[in-house]
């Protein structure tokens, strides 16, 4: 029986990354961003991978970032380090929000934003339909197979509910409690190892 397992090595990173999956960072992945994180992936391919952090909120409301954006009491996040002056959104809305671009069946990315303030403006719009973001994440082409193969990140699934509706600061442990008893031995790493 071999005794020396690594805990912290991912064995089930099998997944290919696609858009509509998900990257959990490795507990230690020590970036202001990027931190005990989930990125949601909205684009994948040869040009590169666009994704947003969907457990970093930002304690203000939408309308108070943009001047001209009707009062709406939802979620808002740092999506990742790229472009912090510039606004993102998914959205469950489709194609009552034109240009949308599919990430999952029940799942958008951006779209005609006048059209979304429309809606909005016209109360045709739940908290729970659409999340924001300030800023995105990006990586180069081969930039993440990098960091996928020195094990910052472990590929994952999540369901369009889970991103719409749940508790955003326990996103990061409650996926990892998901995940399986090897993952679950993360949850209680320290934040800082030289704490320990």
């Amino acid at each position: 029986m071999n005794s020396e397992i690594d805990y912290f090595k991912i064995e089930t990173n099998n997944l290919t990354p696609r858009k509509g999956q998900i990257l959990i960072a490795e507990p230690f992945l020590n970036d202001i961003y990027f931190k005990r994180s989930i990125v949601l992936l909205t684009e994948h391919g040869a040009e590169g991978t666009v994704g947003f952090v969907l457990n970093k909120p930002v304690n203000m409301l939408i309308n108070e970032v943009i001047n001209d954006m009707p009062r709406f009491d939802g979620y808002l996040s740092i999506g990742g380090p790229v472009n912090t002056n510039t606004v993102h959104y998914i959205h469950t809305l489709g194609q009552k929000v034109p240009n949308s671009i599919p990430v999952k069946d029940d799942l958008w990315w951006g779209g005609d934003f006048d059209v979304l303030k429309e809606l909005i403006s016209t109360k045709q719009v739940n908290r729970h339909q659409v999340i924001f973001f300030l800023g995105y994440s990006g990586w180069m082409p081969d930039q993440l197979r990098n960091e996928l193969m020195h094990n910052s990140w472990l590929v994952g699934d999540i369901d369009t509910r889970t991103i719409m509706h749940h508790n955003k600061n326990n996103l990061w442990v409650d996926t990892l409690n998901r995940m399986g008893n090897r993952y679950k031995m993360w949850i209680n790493c320290p934040e800082d190892p030289s704490m320990n």
